[in-house]
């Protein structure tokens, strides 16, 4: 295996940090102040506790300020949000579908992760950079990202736009350039749906769609994306994901679920996808 500037990291995979309960906050306003004998000191009453109720509920503001100013820019690219059935139900900024506060109400959003290999039959990773809000530092797939809200992104048939999403990423994170990854090469195979916690603040609740690609590339990854990329065998990741279990390595959390799952099945059959192509259900991991 050759990849640049890997680095032991603290083991963080896969473990869902205890989640912050959300308060449900109920009005105390004595009965006494829902019958009142006079129309004004009654308003008054009530309005004093609407205001109490709502300076309760005010959501703590999110500050980004420590937080790398490219990344930060990108959190506010509209991504696709859905119901459990992966049906379209509107619209909300990547930030919004990444803090825990939201996703712990349901808020659940479509993506993608694409898994590439060369003519070696190598599968390509990226280990995430440091300036990554959500999974800093692991290892993960090739290339894992949303669709948006856009005509082009949000054409269902086929997951066209999904399989466009990822050919626009693979460009913008590893400098793939288009040509060399059309949509129509990529197999679209099954869902997966996660959830997982990257710190108190931050983490993923999406509907992945998986997208297998066999294509010999041009790489020019983004350093701001991307902190090491390198090829593997299968015996090669078996090895990284016995030194993840070991906490000298980290990897992302869908990662891990499809690579205990489904990978390596999905990877002895290059040539014949075909058989595993799942449209109708969506896994729940």
């Amino acid at each position: 295996m050759t990849c640049s500037a890997m680095a032991p990291a603290v083991w963080a995979v896969l473990r869902v940090l205890p989640r912050e309960g959300v308060a449900v906050l109920k009005s105390n306003v004595p009965a006494s102040s829902r019958v009142v004998s006079g129309w004004q000191s009654g308003c008054k009453r009530i309005s004093s506790e609407v205001r109490h109720v709502q300076a309760t509920v005010r959501m703590p503001e999110i500050t980004t300020d420590h937080l790398d100013e490219k990344q930060v820019q990108l959190l506010s690219e509209m991504c696709i949000l859905i119901d459990e059935n992966d049906q379209k139900i509107g619209a909300d900024t990547k930030k919004n579908c990444h803090l825990n506060s939201n996703i712990d109400k349901g808020l659940l959003h479509r993506a993608f992760s694409v898994f590439l290999f060369n003519s070696e039959e190598k599968l390509l990773l990226q280990q995430r950079s440091d300036a990554k809000i959500t999974f800093p530092g692991c290892f993960t797939n090739t290339c894992c990202s949303h669709p948006l809200h856009t005509d082009s992104e949000l054409e269902e048939k086929d997951a066209l736009g999904v399989r466009k999403a990822a050919q626009r990423r693979l460009q913008a994170e590893l400098g793939i350039p288009l040509e060399q990854v059309p949509p129509e090469e990529m197999t679209y195979l099954t869902r997966i749906h996660y959830k997982a916690q990257s710190d108190g603040v931050w983490g993923e609740h999406e509907i992945d769609y998986i997208l297998f690609m066999q294509k010999d590339v041009e790489l020019s990854p983004d350093p701001n994306e991307i902190k090491s990329h390198c090829y593997v065998s299968k015996e090669e990741l078996k090895a990284m994901l016995d030194k993840a279990k070991h906490k000298e390595l980290e990897v992302t959390p869908w990662f891990g679920l499809i690579a205990d799952t489904f990978l390596f099945k999905w990877w002895d059959n290059l040539h014949n996808l075909k058989q595993f192509m799942d449209h109708s259900n969506i896994h729940r991991m």
